[in-house]
C-alpha cells in the first residue's frame, strides 16, 4: 500500500495486522516504554517497529531500538532517515539512506470523513473551498481525511529537518486528485540546518481498500 506513494529507492514494510509478536519482539528500553500502555498501545508500537526493523535489515542496518524522541518522533540510526504510521489496520514503517533523501514523511488513516470539529482546524478556509470543489467532482473520496493525512505527512517531512514544530495552519495544500499528488506550501520560516530553505513539499496519495495513504521524500 505505502509503496504507491514511496520511490522506489526507500526501503518500506507494512502490516494489515496485529501478529502474536514474540518477546524478543521488542529491544528492553521499546519494552520499558510501553510498560504501562494498554494492549492496543502495545500491539501497534511492537508491529510497526518490527516493520521498521525488516525495512532497515533492506538496507543492510543492524536491528536496533528505535526509542521516540523529541515530539515522538523515532529516532533512527546514524545515516539513516525514515517514518512510521499506523492506523486501525494498518502499520508501515518507510526508510531510507540520508545520502539518498534528507526526510522521509508517510501517514495512514482510516478512509473516512473525519470526526465532527476537526476540519476546521486542520484546513484554513482557502483549503476548506479547496474540498469542496474536490467532493463536488469526487464525492467517492474522503478528501477531509486525505488532508488531515497529507498534512500528517508534511510535520512528519518537516520536524527532522527544522527541528520545530509545524501547526496544521502553517501548511497550505493543494491536492491534484487526477496525478494522485499534493503540494504543500509552507507559511512559515523553513530554515534547516546546513543552509537549506524549504518552501514546500510535493507529495503522493492513494486511496484502497479503506485506507488513505499520503507520502513525501526530500532528495538529499
Amino acid at each position: 500500500m505505502i509503496e504507491r506513494v514511496l520511490p522506489p529507492g526507500v526501503r518500506i514494510a507494512e502490516a494489515f495486522a496485529d501478529p502474536e509478536h514474540g518477546p524478543d519482539a521488542l529491544f528492553a528500553q521499546e519494552a520499558a516504554h510501553v510498560a504501562k500502555a494498554v494492549d492496543k498501545r502495545r500491539r501497534e508500537f511492537t508491529t510497526v517497529r518490527v516493520c521498521a526493523r525488516t525495512a532497515l535489515g533492506q538496507l543492510g542496518v543492524d536491528p536496533a531500538p528505535l526509542l521516540p524522541g523529541v515530539r515522538g518522533a523515532p529516532v533512527w540510526p546514524a545515516g539513516v532517515v525514515g517514518s512510521m504510521t499506523h492506523c486501525d489496520g494498518y502499520r508501515a514503517a518507510a526508510v531510507s539512506r540520508i545520502t539518498d533523501h534528507a526526510s522521509v514523511g508517510i501517514d495512514a488513516e482510516p478512509h473516512a470523513v473525519l470526526p465532527d470539529g476537526v476540519l476546521g482546524l486542520i484546513a484554513s478556509e482557502s483549503e476548506r473551498r479547496h474540498l469542496d470543489e474536490l467532493a463536488r467532482a469526487a464525492p467517492h473520496v474522503h478528501w477531509d481525511r486525505l488532508m488531515f493525512c497529507a498534512k500528517e505527512a508534511v510535520y512528519k517531512a518537516w520536524s527532522p529537518l527544522t527541528g520545530r514544530w509545524l501547526d496544521f495552519l502553517e501548511a497550505d495544500v493543494a491536492v491534484d486528485p487526477g496525478a494522485g499528488t499534493f503540494r504543500a506550501r509552507l507559511l512559515v520560516p523553513g530554515d534547516c540546518a546546513g543552509g537549506r530553505v524549504l518552501t514546500g513539499f510535493d507529495g503522493r496519495w492513494h486511496v484502497a481498500d479503506g485506507l488513505v495513504v499520503a507520502g513525501i521524500t526530500v532528495t538529499a
